[in-house]
């Protein structure tokens, strides 16, 4: 197999290896849907991104997301950690805005400053919420005295996209 440089990216983070780390490939559009996963595979990151070209098309960039696993159709910090190279390493300047085109639907990416740092917002669905867990079940589960769940805030499962 050919050399294919990547980056990795540590994404909600403020210093090197922390945060939520990420592979991003660029120029991936002549790999199979196969390689893409076995590289997933390999990396063995929560998700490996693969930006298919390093020019935009239909208003955004085409980007794949894989786990090790499988390919997935949107995940939050993939999507920022991407679009954090698009614009220092394909456009090379600051940008206020670009688009990925995802599996799910093209997302917007918006950029700005906060205290001399880079900060990235997306616009995603709205969330879907879930059933509530019970806190004496959680807190069994878990090991610990229903006491140590703090009950103002029900245990539930919520979603921007995944499910």
């Amino acid at each position: 197999m050919a050399e294919r440089p990547f980056y990795i990216v540590d994404v909600f983070a403020q210093e090197k290896y922390a945060g939520n780390q990420l592979a991003v490939f660029r120029d991936a559009r002549e790999l199979s849907d196969e390689t893409m996963q076995r590289i997933a595979r390999e990396m063995n990151f929560s998700e490996t991104t693969f930006i298919l070209s390093d020019q935009p098309r239909d208003g955004g960039y085409e980007v794949r997301i894989f786990t090790p696993v499988a390919e997935v159709p949107f995940a939050g910090h993939p999507t920022l950690g991407t679009a954090h190279i698009i614009r220092h390493e394909i456009i090379g300047k600051d940008v206020e805005h670009i688009n990925l085109n995802l599996k799910l639907k093209q997302i917007p990416v918006t950029f700005g400053q906060e205290a001399g740092r880079e900060i990235l917002w997306m616009k995603q669905k709205s969330p879907d919420f879930g059933d509530t867990s019970d806190p004496a079940a959680i807190a069994d589960l878990l090991g610990l005295a229903v006491e140590q769940i703090d009950t103002r805030f029900p245990i539930q499962a919520v979603s921007t996209g995944l499910w």
